[in-house]
């Protein structure tokens, strides 16, 4: 279920799963958002439901360089939670700005503002062709959590 809000968030919800998507970033099928900021720059960061699957964040590292040429599907890092360890990839084809420094010190930051604050990497340049808008998204949430509670999509 999804509604709309004034507050530029979709409200979504599904089985468990709760949460507000913002509306003007783009996402991507590996559950990473993309926030537009100035000169072509885009803040990247993992959604609320990739961040509840890794649970809270115990380290992380970038192993792109700041300047380094990126490309959607590369390699660029790795982040440990509870839960899981997962490597980090690029979701846009460009520069590569450099990571959130404020992770370092305030690691919960990815569970407590995965929308805001949380953010993991900057990259100048354009999005991967698969970046989805905020209700394809929705649509995308719904086949995870279907097929993780072992129903098919639609039933």
């Amino acid at each position: 279920m999804a509604t709309a809000e004034s507050s530029g968030y979709i409200a979504y919800q599904r089985e468990r799963f709760v949460t507000h998507l913002p509306e003007h970033y783009l996402y991507h099928p590996a559950h990473y958002w993309m926030a537009s900021q100035a000169d072509g720059v885009w803040r990247v960061g993992l959604t609320k439901f990739a961040a509840r699957m890794l649970g809270e964040m115990v380290d992380h590292a970038f192993s792109a360089a700041a300047d380094a040429l990126v490309q959607p599907g590369q390699l660029i890092g790795w982040i440990e939670g509870f839960k899981a360890v997962s490597d980090v990839y690029c979701i846009a084809e460009g520069r590569f700005v450099g990571a959130n420094a404020a992770l370092d010190d305030q690691s919960q930051l990815l569970d407590k503002d995965p929308y805001g604050a949380g953010w993991l990497y900057a990259v100048q340049g354009r999005p991967d062709p698969q970046c989805v808008d905020v209700h394809a998204y929705q649509r995308i949430l719904d086949e995870v959590i279907d097929r993780l509670r072992g129903r098919n999509a639609g039933s």
